[in-house]
C-alpha cells in the first residue's frame, strides 16, 4: 500500500472523525465509568494513561485497521529481523541490537553483529572504569577531572540529555561538557576554566569530517597543545568515536582509542553505542547497561505485543489522529522532573528529522500530514510560559505529560507539589470551565454585576485538550532507557503508517552543501552575486559590516 489515504481506514476515520470531532472528553467519562482501565497500559516500568483523549472504542478500532492495512506489524519485525528498512542508503535499522541483552543472533548480510556490539562494549567498560578510577592519565600524570565531549546533532542531544537526566549517578569530581555548536563561543566557554592537564577530549563524528565537529576539534587540539606543548601527547587526551581510521590517526589519536560503530546505527539513534561513552563515563558501565536493559525490555514489548496492548503503536496511531485528522501541527512534551529539561529537544531531533518528510517510500508526494513540530520545556516552568495558549489558544496541542512517582533526594512535600501540578494541569486541559461555573464561582465571591459580565467571558475556557499522562516509579537508568525507547519506536510507529523513511534525512544535505560554497566566498572583500538576491545582499552587507564600514 503505497499512502494511507488509500486505505479501507481512511475513508472510514475520516467519517468517524465528523462523527466524533465535537464531542466534549468529559461527555465520554460521564458515559463510560471504566475509562480509565480501559485506556491505559503498563509496559514494564512506564504506564501510560491515554483515557484524556479526544477517542473511544470506535476510533482506535480503526486506527489499528490503518496501522494494519499498513503493515504495521511485519514492518517491525523487519526492523528486528536487521532487513535494510532504510533502502535509500541500503541499510538495517538497528539501534535495537546495541541494547540486545538477551544476545540473540541479530544478522546483517548473513553475520551475527552481536560478537561486534559485545566487543564494543567491553571496550567502553575497560576505558570508562580507567578514566573513573584515576588510571588514565594525561601527560603530567594527573587523573582526569573534565571530559569534553565534541559532536553535533545525535551525537551531542542524546549523550547530553542522558548525562543530565542521570546526574544523581553521577562520579563526583568527573565533570562531563558539551560542545556541538560551531559558534566559537561554545566551546571558548567552555575551556576557560579548564585545565590541558586533567581534561580528555572525546570527538564524535562517524566519518570524522563532519564540518562543525572537526572546527571545534581543531580548536580543542590548539588550545591543548598550548599547554601541552608537544603532539605526542595527545594520545593521552583525545580519543574518536568514529569509522574512519586514517582520519582519527591524522588528527594524533591513537587508533587504539577509537571506538567503532556501524552504518545500521542512525545518528539520532546513536547514544545506545559508544555514542554514548560520555554516559558510560559519567554514570559508570553498569548503570549504562541498566540504561541498555530498560530499553530492551520496551524493544520486546514493542516487538512481542498486539497492537491494542502495544504502547509505542497506542502513541503513535494517536498521534496520526491528531495531525491528519484534527490538523494539530504541533506536539508538546513536557516533563515534570527537571532532571528531563533536555528530554524535548533531544526529541525534536528524534521525530522531526526522522519523521520530517514529504515523500512516500516508492517515490509519491503524501497528501496528508506527517510529522508535527515537537517542543517543551519541564513542568512547572512552563505553566508560567506557554500555557496560557495551551489552555484558551486557538491552536490545538495534543501534550505529553511525563513524571516519576518518586524520587528520593526529593523533599517529599515539594515533590507532592509537583504531582499535584502535574495532575492538576491535565484535568484542567480536560474539564476546561464553563460559563456557568465561572458565573457561579463568581456570585459566590460577591462580585458586582458589571464586573461579572466584563470578566466572564475571558474567564472561560473550553478544555477538551487532549493529553497523555506517562509515569514511571523512579528516574534511574533502566526507567530512562524504557522511556527513550518508547518514543523511539513511537516514531517507528508513524514513519510506517505514512509510508516514509524514517531512517534517512537528505533534507539536511543542501544546506550543508551550500554553505561549503560560502564560506570561501566570505575571505575577502569582493561582492558577491553568485546566489539569490537575499543571499547576495546579507553577505555583502555582512562584509560591510564586519569591517566597519556600516
Amino acid at each position: 500500500m503505497s499512502k494511507p489515504t488509500q486505505t479501507q481506514a481512511w475513508p472510514k476515520l475520516q467519517k468517524h472523525f465528523q462523527q466524533i470531532k465535537e464531542q466534549h472528553m468529559q461527555d465520554m467519562f460521564a458515559k463510560d465509568s471504566k475509562r480509565f482501565s480501559n485506556y491505559s497500559l503498563q509496559a514494564g516500568q512506564v504506564f501510560l494513561d491515554y483515557s484524556k483523549n479526544r477517542i473511544n472504542q470506535e476510533t482506535m478500532k480503526l486506527l489499528f485497521s490503518l496501522a494494519r492495512d499498513m503493515d504495521l506489524e511485519p514492518r517491525i519485525q523487519a526492523m528486528f529481523n536487521g532487513e535494510k528498512i532504510n533502502f535509500t542508503e541500503h541499510r538495517s535499522v538497528l539501534h535495537i541490537a546495541l541494547r540486545n541483552r538477551s544476545n540473540r543472533a541479530i544478522m546483517v548480510d548473513g553475520q551475527d553483529v552481536m560478537p561486534e556490539v559485545n566487543r564494543v562494549l567491553d571496550k567502553m567498560s575497560s576505558f570508562s572504569s580507567r578514566v573513573r578510577q584515576g588510571r588514565w592519565q594525561g601527560w603530567t600524570k594527573k587523573p582526569i577531572k573534565d571530559v569534553v565531549n565534541i559532536g553535533i546533532g545525535g551525537s551531542d542531544l542524546g549523550p547530553k540529555m542522558v548525562t543530565k537526566a542521570l546526574s544523581a549517578y553521577a562520579k563526583p569530581g568527573l565533570n562531563i561538557h558539551f560542545v556541538s555548536n560551531v559558534d566559537p563561543a561554545h566551546l571558548e566557554n567552555t575551556l576557560a576554566t579548564l585545565d590541558q592537564q586533567t581534561t580528555l577530549f572525546i570527538i564524535a563524528s562517524k566519518t570524522f569530517t563532519t564540518q562543525e565537529t572537526m572546527f571545534n576539534a581543531t580548536r580543542a587540539r590548539e588550545w591543548f597543545l598550548k599547554g601541552a606543548m608537544d603532539e605526542m601527547h595527545i594520545p593521552a587526551h583525545f580519543v574518536a568515536v568514529s569509522t574512519n581510521t586514517s582520519r582519527v590517526r591524522e588528527f594524533g589519536i591513537d587508533p587504539e582509542n577509537m571506538f567503532s560503530f556501524w552504518d545500521w546505527v542512525g545518528g539520532r539513534f546513536s547514544l545506545w553505542s559508544a555514542i554514548g561513552l560520555p554516559i558510560a563515563l559519567s554514570i559508570g558501565m553498569d548503570s549504562f547497561i541498566e540504561l541498555l536493559s530498560g530499553a530492551h525490555e520496551m524493544d520486546e514489548h514493542f516487538r512481542n505485543s498486539p497492537l491494542e496492548q502495544n504502547m509505542p503503536a497506542v502513541m503513535g496511531m494517536l498521534g496520526i489522529w491528531y495531525s491528519d485528522f484534527f490538523k494539530a501541527q504541533t506536539h508538546a512534551l513536557l516533563p515534570y522532573s527537571q532532571y528531563l529539561e533536555e528530554f524535548p529537544a533531544y526529541m525534536q531531533q528524534a521525530e522531526m528529522e526522522s519523521n520530517g518528510k514529504s515523500v512516500t517510500l516508492d517515490g509519491q508526494q503524501t497528501d496528508y500530514e506527517t510529522a508535527p513540530v515537537i517542543w517543551g520545556e519541564p513542568g512547572t516552568n512552563g505553566q508560567h510560559a506557554f500555557f496560557q495558549l495551551l489552555h484558551q489558544g486557538t491552536r490545538l496541542v495534543p501534550c505529553d505529560f511525563i513524571i516519576f512517582a518518586r524520587q528520593p533526594n526529593h523533599h517529599p512535600k515539594q515533590h507532592r507539589l509537583l504531582l499535584a501540578n502535574y495532575l492538576a494541569q491535565t484535568e484542567a486541559m480536560m474539564t476546561g470551565r464553563t460559563k456557568a461555573q465561572v458565573l457561579k464561582e463568581m456570585q459566590a465571591g460577591k462580585r458586582p454585576g458589571k464586573e461579572i459580565s466584563h470578566l466572564l467571558p475571558h474567564r472561560v475556557f473550553p478544555g477538551n485538550r487532549p493529553s497523555n499522562s506517562i509515569m514511571l516509579p523512579e528516574l534511574t537508568p533502566k526507567s530512562l532507557g524504557a522511556l527513550i525507547a518508547l518514543y523511539e519506536h513511537k516514531i517507528f510507529v508513524q514513519g510506517a503508517v505514512w509510508n516514509i523513511n524514517s531512517f534517512d534525512q537528505w533534507g539536511v544535505e543542501l544546506g550543508k552543501e551550500l554553505a561549503r560554497v560560502i564560506e570561501p566566498e566570505l575571505e575577502d572583500d569582493l561582492e558577491v552575486s553568485s546566489h539569490d538576491p537575499s543571499t547576495n545582499g546579507l553577505i555583502n552587507v555582512w562584509k560591510a559590516m564586519s569591517r566597519n564600514k556600516v
